[in-house]
């Protein structure tokens, strides 16, 4: 059974920080894109990060670029998202996802990374993981 786990989630004060996991199973991870989502309270569904598990290229949205920094260690079929100068607009679920990637993805492109912080490619979803930020 393919399975995403999202952990690391907490409560955490303005400025702060956090790392989160998505920890991977029953699928070989360096064959997909795994994207990072939150949603707020009363808000949409946003892609907030994406990283290529074959080649390591990633992609942020503009609202958290120089403060969060996804990673992947195929190894340990895990990815994570660092966290850093968090505020109260970070607060939400966090939930991982995977999209099969057929043929190498250079998520630092603009058109493909922004293609993969949409739920359009993704094949799986995982649980998810509560971020509070308090001011």
């Amino acid at each position: 059974d393919v399975q995403l786990q999202a952990s690391g989630g907490g409560l955490v004060q303005a400025g702060g920080s956090l790392r989160l996991s998505c920890a991977a199973s029953g699928f070989i991870l360096d064959e997909y894109v795994i994207g990072w989502f939150r949603q707020a309270p009363g808000k949409e569904r946003e892609g907030v990060s994406c990283v290529s598990s074959s080649d390591g290229s990633t992609y942020y949205a503009d609202s958290v670029k120089g403060r969060l920094t996804i990673s992947n260690d195929n190894a340990n079929n895990t990815v994570y998202l660092q966290m850093n100068s968090l505020g109260p607009e970070d607060t939400a679920v966090y939930y991982c996802a995977a999209a099969y990637a057929f043929g190498a993805k250079d998520l630092s492109l603009p058109n493909v990374g922004s293609y993969y912080l949409t739920a359009l490619p993704y094949d799986y979803w995982g649980q998810e993981t509560l971020v509070t930020v308090s001011s």
